[in-house]
């Protein structure tokens, strides 16, 4: 019950990204910067460490689940660069403004919001700390999840009422994603593997789509500041958990 009702947190994180889209998105960088620092802080903190501990007690090979986060990692890139058409680049598609763009590229991301929901479930497989720490990463980058839904629809020229029906859409994938491993678990391997293309996963939105993206149009030393500042909450918590 507590998986979901976590993820239900994911749905309204999302759907205050996505409103916050429709509102005044020239203002989310602070924001930004302080969901790149808590993602960070996830990884470091909290899924490496429980890596390591997995592959003492199964005594699988260290490189099994260092090769998942590079599959992750680099999964995700491919997905993104040739599949998604992501809002913080769509200065270089201005001659490819299509309704039919938006639909495609918001559909992408509704799945990679599924797999979210799913994380989190896998996640409490594996420890209730853990669960809490990557349900909290999750909640954090939802939040802008749902600000680049809303975006590539309208920057496609999709009508606001579509944005908002694809932002619910979009809110509700993780908590079915982590209602769908209510029915299934993973043996220790198995997890140990999942950990490591989830960490992947994270290390790759942290660093290469969320924080840039927060430096895009309004670098400065207070964003900087709040990127530390998250990766700091992760590791109070982490501490306690």
């Amino acid at each position: 019950m507590l998986v979901v009702l976590l993820a239900f947190a994911t749905f309204i994180s999302t759907m205050l990204g996505g409103y916050t889209a429709l509102k005044n998105q020239d203002r989310l960088h602070r924001i930004l910067g302080f969901t790149a620092g808590v993602l960070l802080g996830v990884v470091a903190f909290d899924l490496l460490p429980e890596i390591f501990k997995l592959v003492g007690s199964t005594g699988t090979n260290e490189t099994v689940p260092m090769v998942a986060l590079v599959i992750g990692f680099l999964g995700f890139h491919v997905v993104e660069k040739f599949i998604i058409m992501h809002h913080a680049h769509d200065e270089e598609y201005e001659h490819n403004v299509h309704p039919h763009v938006g639909v495609a590229s918001a559909s992408a991301l509704i799945g990679h919001s599924f797999l979210d929901g799913v994380g989190i479930g896998l996640a409490f497989q594996v420890s209730t700390a853990v669960g809490l720490s990557v349900a909290i990463a999750v909640i954090a980058h939802d939040f802008a999840d749902g600000l680049n839904t809303v975006s590539v629809m309208l920057r496609h020229k999709n009508s606001q009422v579509q944005a908002r029906r694809f932002l619910l859409a979009d809110a509700i994938a993780p908590v079915l994603g982590a209602a769908s491993t209510l029915v299934f678990h993973l043996s220790d391997p198995l997890l140990l593997i999942y950990l490591g293309a989830f960490t992947g996963f994270l290390l790759y939105v942290g660093a290469s789509d969320i924080l840039p993206e927060a430096h895009a149009k309004h670098s400065s030393i207070g964003t900087v500041g709040l990127t530390v500042l998250g990766t700091l909450f992760i590791f109070i918590v982490t501490r306690f958990t």
